[in-house]
């Protein structure tokens, strides 16, 4: 039945019954399933709507676990390196040498996304990235090894991560069908990534005291498996791919093009190219200000980076709740703005209580600005240009933060990482101030846009007054 009003089919004693006085005794009561079944979804219920797809499913499943792994690693690699050498410059380093590669081969990479496919593509994006955690954690647990051995394989680990960022962005079209749930799959993708980053750090903290940093990327190589399995049970339908008729060259070029003439997507990659440079490489200082600042240890480097995970999580879970995409670039300008003062508050505290505090504001608007871009980004884009589009979000995002890295640890070298912290933050609120200066100008070229996908209703329509608000 159209809508669903009905869900199962008339009494056979009732059909092409006229309905009389007293008819009405024999229509069927239904059960308390049924009516459980045809009941109104719950207030938020429209928060878990991406997951109605398999694929999808199957993916947040996998990406939970792996993900845990994931953040362990991340944490043990910078109390490895702080350990091993004491330098905060040495931090910065091995964070440069693992994100330098995306930098470098992202744009090259998101051609190769646009002609290949895409789910066999991360399947051996994840299991080379197993290889090279397995290799860490051998030599760590085997004590034998230095800091040159961390640089090449955090190298190897950002040339994968050139390949499966995005891939795996462009990706997440073809495992949630319906466009309008997009946003939500991002939301949720975000909120699964940030309860790692919450879990991660806190058991990161646990075995780094316990047994060492080596298990860390053991138990990360081994997750490895969860988004592999997910992936190989996927049902996914794949167009034809046509055959490239342009070289990779060409279509680098046009996917530029098309990036630094296509205002919104310009502005909003300008803003967060700003604010990977100079806001995110703060993780990188973490172990400075859990030991020198804080007078702490590996627990301390596990509060502060969990206390970034919820800020993070809550803000994913906000988004998830949204029903549309409008209002997302206002909400872009206003992350900035509060991840950039939570930076500059956070690097004048010594009080661990109101670091741990501050931490959740940072999470909060790092996470804001980094989904809320992701969600508009991918909502205008044309799929044959997607991969390509990806890669310089994936440039934006990770490419920038080597430069960030070298810059924060130079910077912490040079004034100490409080100030480093502040001088970034303030970065970041001149990113927000200009980004409010360019917003007329996107309003203008998305608002077309919308009003031909139906986001928000036609000026011809009724309410349109009421109803448009901002993008």
């Amino acid at each position: 039945m159209r809508g669903g009003i009905l869900s199962t089919p008339p009494h056979p004693q009732t059909r092409n019954q006229p309905l009389t006085r007293g008819s009405f005794s024999t229509i069927p009561v239904p059960t308390e399933a049924e009516q459980a079944a045809t009941a109104k979804p719950g207030r938020f219920a429209h928060a878990w709507r991406a997951l109605r797809h398999r694929n999808f499913r199957l993916f947040f499943t996998g990406q939970s676990v792996s993900l845990i792994g994931t953040w362990m690693t991340r944490i043990a690699t910078s109390w490895l390196v702080y350990r091993l050498t004491g330098s905060a410059l040495l931090l910065g380093v091995v964070g440069f040498a693992g994100q330098i590669p995306t930098f470098l081969l992202a744009p090259f990479a998101g051609v190769w996304v646009d002609r290949l496919n895409r789910r066999n593509l991360l399947v051996w994006t994840q299991a080379l990235a197993a290889v090279q955690s397995l290799a860490l954690a051998a030599l760590t647990i085997a004590k034998v090894v230095n800091i040159q051995e961390i640089l090449a394989l955090s190298v190897m680990q950002g040339l994968i991560n050139a390949f499966d960022m995005p891939g795996r962005q462009a990706f997440l079209i073809q495992m949630v069908e319906d466009k309008q749930d997009l946003g939500n799959a991002i939301a949720l993708n975000s909120s699964m990534v940030n309860m790692a980053r919450l879990v991660g750090p806190a058991i990161a903290g646990l075995i780094i005291a316990a047994v060492g940093e080596g298990y860390c990327f053991a138990i990360d190589g081994v997750s490895y498996l969860a988004v592999i399995a997910s992936l190989l049970m996927m049902h996914v339908t794949v167009a034809p791919m046509r055959r490239a008729t342009a070289s990779m060259l060409e279509q680098l070029r046009e996917g530029w093009t098309y990036v630094a003439n296509f205002v919104p997507i310009r502005t909003i990659l300008t803003l967060f190219a700003v604010i990977s440079l100079m806001g995110m490489p703060f993780i990188v200082l973490m172990p400075i200000f859990a030991s020198q600042v804080l007078h702490g240890g590996p627990h301390t480097l596990g509060y502060l980076m969990g206390a970034s995970g919820v800020g993070a999580l809550v803000s994913a879970l906000s988004l998830a709740v949204r029903k549309s995409v409008r209002g997302l670039v206002t909400m872009i300008q206003i992350s900035a703005v509060v991840f950039g003062s939570g930076l500059i508050l956070f690097g004048l505290s010594r009080n661990l209580t109101l670091s741990l505090l501050l931490m959740l504001v940072v999470g909060f608007g790092m996470m804001q600005g980094l989904a809320a871009s992701n969600t508009v980004i991918q909502t205008l884009v044309p799929e044959d240009k997607r991969g390509r589009v990806m890669s310089y979000y994936t440039v934006a995002f990770v490419g920038m933060a080597p430069f960030g890295s070298l810059l924060a640890g130079a910077l912490a070298h040079r004034f100490g990482a409080p100030h480093a912290v502040m001088m970034t933050g303030a970065c970041c609120l001149a990113g927000a101030a200009w980004f409010a200066t360019q917003r007329k100008a996107l309003r203008a070229v998305m608002r077309p846009i919308y009003i031909e996908m139906g986001i928000i209703p036609s000026p011809d329509g009724p309410g349109f007054e009421d109803r448009a608000g901002s993008n």
